[in-house]
C-alpha cells in the first residue's frame, strides 16, 4: 500500500490496519461479539445490539458469564437441528468453529437463524470473537426454490397421469364403447320386433352421444395434437371443438405455424389459454374472444381478450378464483409473466408472456 509520499512504514501500517478494523467492526452488517476466556463480552458492535433484547444486552454489558445464552435457541449439530450440547461458547480455543449455524430470539423478528463463526483472535489472552450474519433470506430463496421445484414436478405429474388416462378412455374405453355400437347396429338386422328395434335405436344414439363425450373428454385431458403437432395446430383443433358443441367463436392470429418449443412452454400456454377461453365462455356473456399467439424474439406471447361484462380485478372474481391463481402460478414457473387487464362493462384481456431463450424447439 501507498501513500502520496511513499510506501507507508510499519508503525504506519499498522495505525491505518487498526484504524480500518475499527471502521469495520463498527459498520459491518454482521453482528460482532468479543469475549475473553470466561465468556464475558468484552465489546459488541452496533449490528449486533440491534439484535438483542434489552434485556439481553444489559446482562452483556453487566459482566454476566454466557448472557448470550438467554437469546440462544441452539446451534445445529450433526444430529440435531438445534441444541446446547457441545455449545461453542465452552469448547476449547483449539476447536475453534469457524462455520455452524445457529438460532438466536432476535429483538422483533423472533427466532432468526445465522451463519457463525466462533474463533480465538488472541491465544495468549483467551479473546474470542463471535460473528452472525443472517440467513432469512438465504432460507427463502432456498424454500422458494424448493416449492418451484415441487409445483413444477406435481403439475409435470398431472400432464402426464392426463396423457395416461386421455389414451386410456381414447384406445380402450372408447374402442370398447364403438365395438358395442357396431354390434347394436349389426343386431337391429336380426329381428322384425319394431319394439324391439325402437329400443335398440335409442340405446345406440345414447351410447354414440356417450362416445362423443369419452373422445372429447379424452382431448381435453391431453389433445395429442399438442405433443404431435405443437401450440398452433392443438389451438386450431380446440377452438374447432369449442365453436361446434358451444356456438362460441374464436378469432385466432398466429406466426407460429409450424415452430415447436419445449414441452412444459407448450403445456403453460396451452393451459392457460384453455382456462382464459373458459372463463369468457362461462362469464364473459359472449359469443366470441380473440386470441393472439406470437412469438417476439426472446418470448411467446399469447393474449386472450373478449368484449364482455368484465370485472374489477380488485373484487373477488366470479367462480372460485382458482383458475385465475392456476394461470398466475403457472407462468411464475415457467419465468413468465402474467397480467389481466378488465372493467366492469368493458371486457377482459389478459397477456401472458413466457421466455424460450435457448429452449426453442426446431421448426
Amino acid at each position: 500500500m501507498e501513500g502520496t509520499d511513499g510506501p507507508l512504514t510499519t508503525p504506519a501500517k499498522l495505525e491505518l490496519i487498526s484504524a480500518l478494523m475499527e471502521k469495520m467492526f463498527k459498520n459491518s452488517s454482521d453482528a460482532i461479539f468479543i469475549f475473553d476466556k470466561e465468556g464475558v463480552m468484552l465489546a459488541i458492535n452496533p449490528a449486533a445490539e440491534k439484535l438483542l433484547d434489552d434485556e439481553v444486552l444489559t446482562q452483556l454489558r453487566s459482566g454476566e458469564k454466557h448472557a448470550v445464552c438467554s437469546a440462544c435457541r441452539g446451534f445445529t449439530s450433526d444430529t440435531e437441528v438445534r441444541t446446547c450440547i457441545g455449545c461453542f461458547l465452552h469448547i476449547p480455543e483449539s476447536e475453534n468453529r469457524t462455520s455452524f449455524q445457529v438460532y438466536l430470539e432476535t429483538k422483533g423478528k423472533g427466532v432468526v437463524p445465522y451463519t457463525a463463526s466462533f474463533h480465538t483472535i488472541d491465544p495468549v489472552n483467551g479473546i474470542r470473537v463471535f460473528m452472525l450474519r443472517d440467513l432469512t433470506m438465504q432460507f427463502q430463496t432456498q424454500e422458494n426454490l424448493y416449492q418451484n421445484k415441487m409445483m413444477k414436478h406435481v403439475i409435470e405429474a398431472q400432464e402426464n397421469e392426463r396423457k395416461r388416462i386421455s389414451r386410456e378412455l381414447h384406445d380402450s374405453v372408447a374402442q370398447e364403447l364403438m365395438s358395442a355400437v357396431v354390434d347394436l347396429r349389426v343386431l337391429k338386422y336380426m329381428t322384425n320386433d319394431e319394439q324391439l328395434l325402437k329400443k335398440m335405436k335409442q340405446t345406440e344414439a345414447s351410447m354414440t352421444r356417450l362416445l362423443d363425450d369419452i373422445r372429447n373428454l379424452s382431448v381435453e385431458l391431453r389433445p395429442p395434437t399438442l405433443d404431435d403437432l405443437g401450440l398452433e395446430a392443438a389451438f386450431r383443433s380446440h377452438f374447432k371443438r369449442l365453436e361446434r358443441n358451444y356456438g362460441l367463436l374464436i378469432e385466432f392470429t398466429s406466426d407460429l405455424s409450424q415452430k415447436r418449443y419445449a414441452s412444459e412452454i407448450e403445456t403453460v400456454i396451452y393451459r392457460v389459454c384453455q382456462e382464459a377461453v373458459l372463463n369468457s365462455l362461462k362469464y364473459a356473456g359472449v359469443d366470441m374472444v380473440k386470441v393472439e399467439l406470437t412469438d417476439l424474439g426472446d418470448k411467446l406471447q399469447l393474449i386472450v381478450e373478449d368484449d364482455g361484462v368484465g370485472f374489477d380485478p380488485e373484487d373477488k372474481p366470479l367462480g372460485t378464483g382458482m383458475g385465475l391463481y392456476g394461470m398466475q402460478e403457472r407462468a411464475e414457473l415457467v419465468g413468465g409473466s402474467f397480467n389481466i387487464e378488465s372493467t366492469v362493462g368493458q371486457g377482459t384481456r389478459i397477456v401472458l408472456q413466457v421466455p424460450v431463450g435457448h429452449e426453442r424447439g426446431v421448426s
